[in-house]
């Protein structure tokens, strides 16, 4: 397994094409904005080399025994996937935001039920070649990032009728040794940091998609890749000399377009072509497995409890009922987050590949709470905190020679603290309900994993409708027709 250290100097290695801000990045592992995202990924190397957390950050590798970082690991009990709910809190409550690895563990995961399941049905070869893959991941603890969302273009066309047809990835040319691909896939959570790029449909593709219809990975600074940072809100915050202003001083997340230009990839990495009866499942199984890993939300969810609760004290305010009400209401649903990962986790089944997975009602019911409770949650935070929270000075202001004596007199809260301290918390909350962390916590919320439609139309399919009306029939003595009775 990797050091953090050796992680980082691994990045310096890769070749990757970032444009930000309309200029080409020439250092992307040092640049000031991307760095904190950087060190979210670092932390999950970090905690796998500590005793402490070895039985939640680590695992046994079922292909050759080794004990590898969890976030490369294939679900192999249920114990691994209470364990990987257990992980996905422990990393964000320590670094305050998203730590990019969960879509690659979670895209690893559904590619080795897929592979198999399609090699069962059409006798390919794409199991065996995923494994030879994911062995390769394990040995070198790569980072992965997994490419699900297409531009989509026009969305009530499917992705044949497009005006333009790059707005699905799709295959452009067939060769002898590989082939030749075209597109795009947009919100990429730390693909800049990532070793490999793992691409997947985005949706149900028909017979006449099957170009569309496909799977593969490349090493993220393949020939005609190209990355295009996506701005946030407070992000230049990172080009200052100082640190407050940021909220989170060492950590953030940030997302890109990655852009594939007439891309080549060889035929041992793919791991999909034109199956596209088995892209439903994929998206389907992707989608649950990471429904589940939301349960960062609730780590960074911590975080932020935690700085309400300081400011609260920092404010003098901390003993009042409705105060402290709503700090209890923001761990009722916190922890009801948990629940939800916890329970899809523990209800999880072994699919016939050997792999464990999810149980998805349970998974969707888990990310739909998600696409809620953290907005409440952030409600509550700034509610607490107050005005401040939107408007207090800089900290140059704070630290200027003329005007920063006003700035400690005035934005003293309780006497015994200093005004700085709680300006820095003030600023952890603002980072995390309007600043760059709000895109991890609010946004991603909303519409990682899929929208809350997404979740609400799986709901409608999993849940056994005729069995709950067949009970409530039978226990109101409602006659039940012969073809709703149990044979």
């Amino acid at each position: 397994m990797k050091t953090p250290q050796e992680y980082i100097e691994s990045l310096r290695k890769l070749k990757l094409v970032v444009y930000m801000f309309g200029k080409k990045v020439e250092n992307v592992v040092d640049d000031p904005i991307i760095r904190p995202s950087l060190n979210a990924v670092a932390m999950t190397y970090s905690l796998a080399q500590n005793p402490k957390y070895e039985d939640i950050m680590t695992a046994k590798s079922h292909l050759t025994g080794k004990k590898i970082n969890r976030f490369t690991h294939i679900h192999q009990s249920v114990d691994d996937l209470v364990k990987k709910s257990k992980m996905g809190r422990l990393v964000g409550s320590l670094t305050g935001c998203c730590f990019q690895r969960c879509v690659g563990m979670d895209t690893l995961n559904a590619l080795s039920i897929t592979t198999y399941d399609i090699d069962v049905k059409h006798g390919t070869g794409y199991h065996k070649r995923f494994l030879k893959y994911l062995e390769y991941v394990q040995e070198n603890d790569l980072v992965c990032d997994g490419a699900m969302t297409d531009p989509k273009g026009d969305r009530s066309l499917p992705p044949h009728k497009q005006a333009d047809p790059d707005m699905f990835l799709r295959v452009v040319e067939e060769k002898k040794d590989g082939i030749v691909v075209r597109g795009a896939k947009a919100h990429q959570t730390g693909a800049v940091n990532s070793h490999e790029v793992i691409v997947m449909p985005t949706i149900t593709m028909r017979e006449e998609d099957r170009d569309y219809a496909i799977s593969f990975a490349l090493p993220s600074d393949t020939t005609g890749i190209t990355y295009i940072m996506g701005r946030q809100s407070c992000d230049t915050r990172k080009l200052e000399k100082g640190k407050i202003d940021q909220g989170n001083i060492s950590f953030g997340g940030h997302e890109a377009l990655i852009v594939f230009d007439d891309v080549f990839v060889p035929w041992d990495r793919v791991f999909m072509y034109k199956e596209y009866d088995f892209s439903g499942q994929l998206v389907e199984q992707f989608a649950s497995y990471h429904r589940q890993s939301y349960a960062c939300k609730v780590g960074v969810g911590d975080v932020l409890i935690g700085a309400v609760q300081t400011v609260a004290e920092y404010n003098g305010i901390e003993k009042a009922s409705h105060v402290k009400d709503k700090i209890i209401e923001m761990n009722q649903l916190n922890e009801t987050l948990y629940c939800g990962c916890i329970a899809c986790a523990s209800e999880g089944h072994r699919e016939p590949s050997g792999t464990y997975y999810v149980n998805s009602l349970l998974a969707n019911v888990h990310k739909q709470n998600v696409t809620r409770f953290p907005y409440e949650i952030a409600r509550l935070a700034q509610d607490v905190a107050g005005g401040l929270v939107a408007t207090c000075p800089s900290e140059d202001d704070l630290k200027s020679s003329e005007v920063g004596k006003w700035v400690k007199k005035y934005f003293q809260g309780t006497s015994s603290v200093p005004a700085e301290n709680r300006i820095r918390i003030l600023r952890l909350i603002e980072n995390l309900t309007l600043g760059t962390a709000a895109v991890g916590y609010l946004t991603e919320s909303l519409h990682g994993a899929g929208s809350p439609q997404a979740q609400r139309i799986m709901i409608s399919r999993l849940v056994n409708m005729k069995d709950k009306q067949k009970t409530a029939k039978k226990l109101a003595g409602v006659p039940v027709p012969d073809d709703e009775k149990e044979k």
